[in-house]
């Protein structure tokens, strides 16, 4: 039997729980993958409810255009990622947002020292974009093959890590030796509400209008991992037999060292190099095919990019993320890395197979890499951290 009071307990409303607060770290507003994806995901977490300050080593860079005047920015005017740590501890000590979501190597680790230092509560998230494996950091400085060690000893403050794929997990797990109960995979948010728009604008190019030989697009910046290198010794003995051409897309300091190897390679009149493009999209929808000639990727958003775009897809089978994405050759070929000889094949392969991979084929997979998609399992992430929530479950 009900009695009044009871009645009264029960018809009242649920108590108002406070939406979750979540500062996002990153270095700058550079034009990369990152960056974008860190906007993107700001953006889909306000949608979801989420209260979302943005966290910058400086303000600085290409996209600073884009960031929606609903974001709140803290800048750190930070000379060095180093000088973060005291300024990013006193953000911590002073807003004590629920969660710290931090991205790539040294900010995941200037990140749980900050809280170390302001004493927080706050739960620090931090985000594993490349791999950190010795086949990878070697090349990189010394501060870059310490990773994995920072990582351990500052397990205890890791609340979650997110990889951005499988890959990325399991490096997580065996090298750094992070329990496999705090790695979350979560892969990188690509696809927009806006993508049909962006990648129907028009853009012109000589080659585009002649169509007297196939056209390849490569996008990334011109750097070592990125291996444009080996792309284009595969190209020169493409040419061989078929007179294609390359859009090289993207800046770095390798420009005038790629510039060179083209001259050498004889293959100047059929390389361009048109430098950063806000909007790659357009160029993707034009190629023949889209290439990624990396020699390591944590996942490989412009892969999904293009197949949303429904262009074929050739991709180094470097770890990680291309293989995952293309489910190992069933969505775009996969050749092996630093191999000239094996890219030039497949670019044979995909200018005289045309069809094998279907636009409806390739934009239906790119589709699970959403915005929204990526923003509701990182709120889910978050939730399943934050006290509050964890006891409105129970």
């Amino acid at each position: 039997m009900t009695t009044r009071g009871n009645l009264a307990h029960a018809l009242a409303p649920e108590p108002a729980i406070a939406p979750a607060s979540i500062a996002i770290y990153m270095h700058d507003l550079s034009g990369g993958g990152v960056e974008r994806q860190s906007l993107a995901l700001a953006t889909e977490l306000q949608l979801l409810g989420f209260e979302v300050t943005l966290v910058l080593h400086q303000v600085r860079g290409e996209l600073q255009a884009k960031v929606s005047d609903r974001l709140r920015i803290v800048d750190l005017q930070s000379a060095r990622t180093i000088h973060d740590i005291p300024r990013l501890a006193r953000f911590l000590r002073r807003e004590n947002p629920d969660v710290l979501l931090a991205n790539l190597d040294h900010n995941n680790v200037a990140a749980l020292l900050a809280k170390t230092l302001a004493r927080s509560r706050t739960k620090v998230v931090i985000c594993q974009h490349n791999p950190i494996s010795a086949d990878f950091s070697d090349s990189l400085s010394w501060t870059y093959r310490g990773i994995p060690t920072a990582y351990r000893a500052m397990a205890p403050l890791i609340a979650r890590a997110v990889a951005v794929s499988d890959g990325i997990a399991q490096e997580l797990s065996a090298i750094a030796r992070l329990p496999r109960e705090k790695i979350v995979t979560i892969n990188n948010p690509v696809i927009a509400p806006d993508f049909a728009a962006r990648a129907a604008q028009s853009v012109t190019h000589p080659w585009f209008e002649e169509r007297s030989a196939p056209v390849f697009v490569c996008a990334g910046r011109l750097v070592a991992q990125k291996d444009h290198e080996t792309l284009l010794r595969g190209l020169a003995l493409h040419r061989q037999r078929i007179p294609s051409r390359l859009l090289l897309l993207g800046n770095g300091p390798l420009r005038e060292q790629l510039g060179a190897l083209v001259e050498q390679l004889g293959i100047a009149d059929a390389v361009d190099f048109l430098g950063f493009q806000d909007n790659p999209l357009p160029w993707f929808r034009r190629a023949d095919a889209f290439v990624l000639s990396s020699r390591a990727e944590g996942f490989g958003n412009v892969l999904v990019e293009a197949m949303w775009c429904g262009t074929p897809v050739i991709a180094t089978d470097c770890m990680h993320g291309p293989a995952e994405i293309l489910e190992n050759g069933r969505y775009g070929m996969l050749v092996p890395a630093a191999d000239p000889a094996a890219m030039a094949a497949a670019l044979d392969r995909v200018t005289t197979l045309p069809g094998r991979f279907p636009p409806a084929l390739l934009k239906a997979r790119a589709n699970e890499f959403s915005n929204a998609i990526c923003a509701q399992r990182y709120g889910a992430l978050f939730h399943s951290i934050i006290p509050r929530f964890m006891e409105l479950a129970a």
